[in-house]
């Protein structure tokens, strides 16, 4: 595997956590109307802390409209891509490959053509993008 790879992989992971809509915290105090307005979800974050997640935020709604496309069908990718990119997502995220899609082929050759070329697809589309 080498560093692209790696890079790929670890937006990835980043990106299924935030899709999954986790708090970072582990309590979601913005729901409240006195934290409406609040940029950070700790009394503690240093301005650096709010800008880096602010930047962290439109990459991965970047990464988002690239895979997925928008409510408009814009953007995204293709079918079986899209769906390669999903399972490789959960499993970069979870750190094992036990992971599948019964939209991906059975057959581990095919399926590894389609893999390869969704992460080509990706990286040349993230790459535009300014995520990479």
């Amino acid at each position: 595997m080498n560093e692209a790879d790696q890079i790929l992989d670890d937006i990835l992971a980043r990106w299924h956590h935030w899709m999954s809509g986790a708090p970072i915290n582990g309590v979601d105090r913005l729901d409240d109307p006195a934290f409406r307005e609040a940029r950070s979800r700790s009394g503690w974050d240093s301005s650096d802390d709010i800008y880096d997640r602010e930047v962290e935020q439109q990459k991965m709604k970047a990464v988002d409209f690239q895979v997925g496309g928008d409510s408009r069908a814009q953007g995204g990718m293709d079918e079986p891509h899209r769906s390669a990119i999903y399972i490789l997502a959960r499993n970069a995220c979870t750190g094992a490959k036990v992971w599948n899609s019964p939209r991906l082929p059975a057959d581990p050759l095919e399926l590894g053509i389609v893999i390869q070329e969704a992460r080509n697809i990706l990286t040349r589309r993230l790459m535009a993008a300014g995520v990479l």
